[in-house]
């Protein structure tokens, strides 16, 4: 259990690095019901190994603070209650201090766990609940950052996030000035889901096989400057080059451009900038464009002649291409036509740790690889990320395929 709880101290540590650059203001505000207030994150994240592990195998185990199971607890119906999601704002107590502290008293008492030498026949079954909780954590570390980015963007002063080494260049989207090309793929069967040893969440599993027709993926991810074409193409404007959805949603939301896009207001200043988490930046038009809808993506896709590939043309091309690693991974979660549902003989865990991933899988599609922000380690080729189509705050870009 001694690199089991290495991991475990690295992972929650890095946590509390992320916020240390916010004021205890910043971590309780919402900006929006689909995010989560910073300390809401730290809580949570730590509710889910004193619920799902200390009160397993803890002896004499008692809660840090009985209302906590309820406050932090996110959508596990299993456990019981939860506070509404879009109310998490609300919460200014427990104060950030306290938080801080339900974090150091749970990890203090899970690494005492780990230090016993548990019975053999609990042994698996603690060692894979921990390292579940860790591959969650480093989830939100994600969300951590992409609702920072938000909450700043709706500040009028649009301050910086002055973040940690390691995390300050998630807005650097990789150059993308080299052209594109197209890597032709033929027909056939291909294998997709998780194979080989690590960490898997269910949802990518089991691995099996699907039929391909012959397609081509591009070389790389669509620019800003592409998309900035699109757009001065009249691309918000032509309801042909939307789904019927898509184009509902931009003219109710009266969306003209992507999220933290705006235009300069000033006499003879009519340049295009983008609110990043290092403050308001020039667009760097060679940087892959992040942050769109599906919808955005697949009307960008029909304007480019194109379309947005499948999950199982994207992992084929991903695995076995020679254009492998261009972009796959690091820059922006890219898209794909595939709704989020199970794989073939899919099955949900059981008790409430089931819930995590299978009762989500309707009205959603999935985006593979991963981003800037994503922790490192934590992306692999079968993983599976998900979201409406409409969801845009997070790093999200388009990588095109033709049939």
């Amino acid at each position: 259990m001694r690199h089991l709880a290495a991991a475990f101290a690295s992972v929650r540590e890095q946590s509390c690095r992320l916020v240390q650059p916010l004021s205890a203001e910043d971590c309780c505000v919402q900006s929006m019901p689909d995010a989560s207030p910073a300390k809401w994150h730290l809580a949570h994240t730590t509710w889910f190994f004193e619920t799902f592990i200390l009160e397993r195998f803890e002896s004499a185990f008692q809660p840090f603070h009985p209302a906590f199971r309820v406050l932090f607890n996110s959508y596990y119906e299993g456990v019981g209650e939860q506070h509404p999601r879009a109310q998490r704002g609300l919460m200014t107590r427990p104060a950030l201090a306290e938080v801080l502290a339900y974090r150091q008293n749970v990890d203090q008492r899970l690494l005492a766990l780990l230090a016993q030498v548990p019975a053999a026949d609990i042994a698996g079954e603690l060692a894979t609940l921990v390292e579940l909780g860790l591959q969650h954590e480093q989830q939100h570390q994600e969300l951590l950052l992409t609702d920072i980015k938000h909450l700043l963007s709706m500040n009028p002063l649009l301050p910086p996030y002055h973040g940690p080494d390691a995390t300050a260049d998630a807005d650097a989207g990789r150059e993308q000035a080299r052209a594109l090309r197209w890597q032709p793929f033929e027909a056939g069967i291909v294998e997709v889901g998780h194979v080989g040893q690590g960490f898997f969440f269910d949802n990518e599993t089991p691995r099996h096989r699907q039929f391909v027709e012959p397609f081509s993926m591009a070389s790389r991810l669509v620019s800003n400057g592409e998309y900035l074409a699109f757009m001065e193409d009249g691309g918000y404007r032509n309801p042909l080059l939307w789904l019927a959805a898509g184009w509902d949603w931009v003219m109710q939301q009266k969306i003209t451009q992507p999220l933290y896009w705006h235009q300069a207001q000033a006499q003879f200043d009519s340049a295009w900038r983008e609110f990043t988490l290092h403050g308001p930046q020039p667009l760097a038009l060679h940087e892959a464009v992040t942050h769109l809808s599906f919808f955005e993506a697949e009307a960008y896709a029909r304007w480019a002649g194109a379309r947005l590939p499948t999950e199982a043309e994207w992992e084929a091309a991903a695995a076995g291409g020679s254009l492998q690693g261009e972009d796959y991974f690091g820059v922006a979660w890219q898209w794909t036509t595939s709704s989020y549902a199970p794989y073939p003989g899919y099955v949900a865990l059981p008790g409430a740790v089931g819930e995590y991933n299978g009762k989500f899988m309707v009205n959603q599609y999935v985006l593979r690889g991963s981003s800037a922000a994503t922790p490192h380690g934590h992306a692999r080729l079968s993983y599976r990320n998900f979201f409406p189509a409409t969801a845009r705050w997070q790093f999200s870009g388009i990588r095109l395929a033709r049939s």
